[in-house]
């Protein structure tokens, strides 16, 4: 794990969750980029473990970051945070409580990462972060309910295929088990939907 400083064209990812173009939001969004840092992460190696506390939220700049939990001392993935998204273990971030899930390097990967400290300083004082974080906030919860909805409602095949339509990009980056768990398949099972499914 190794944390640097440099430059990044993360203003572009803020702007797609705030409305204003006023001078003062240009600051805010400046400042909002100056209050993150950079963290490296190998292959493998962890944001954080299942038990320990969350340090940090992030913006994935490279790389794909896998959130798991051992169910039976078997792994499984409730969630694959792709390149321009953000993430952290938010109730062990928020609240300083040992973290129920894993976040794991599954590539190398490049992060933008802001501690808590400096995260809720950003939340109360600088508008553009606020309106950032709430309309992300917003649309994570309409992700979340869609997925859970999915899982009771929808075949393995018909999941599959809505992952096919809507993050082609998973299907071509993410190695096959850490899917079929993601979408709740055996990897045997998912072997059989891909053979079928073009």
């Amino acid at each position: 794990m190794e944390l640097s400083n440099s430059k990044i064209a993360f203003i572009n990812y803020l702007r797609q969750f705030i409305d204003s173009e006023s001078d003062d939001f240009e600051e805010a969004i400046q400042k909002t980029k100056e209050s993150f840092s950079v963290l490296n992460l190998k292959k493998n190696e962890y944001l954080v473990k299942e038990g320990e506390i969350c340090n940090y939220f992030c913006y994935v700049e490279s790389g794909i970051l896998q959130h798991s939990i051992l169910v039976s001392d078997e792994e499984k993935t409730s969630y694959l945070a792709l390149r321009n998204t953000v993430t952290s273990s938010l109730n062990s971030f928020l609240f300083n409580k040992p973290s129920r899930k894993s976040v794991k390097a599954i590539f190398d990967c490049k992060l933008w990462v802001i501690d808590i400290e400096n995260f809720k300083t950003l939340i109360k004082t600088n508008k553009a972060f606020n309106q950032f974080y709430y309309n992300l906030i917003e649309k994570q919860i309409c992700l979340i309910d869609d997925y859970r909805i999915d899982l009771l409602t929808l075949t393995p095949e018909e999941r599959y295929k809505k992952l096919l339509a809507t993050e082609p990009k998973l299907l071509q980056e993410v190695p096959l088990h850490y899917l079929a768990s993601f979408l709740g398949i055996s990897s045997r099972h998912m072997s059989r939907i891909r053979k079928n499914i073009k």
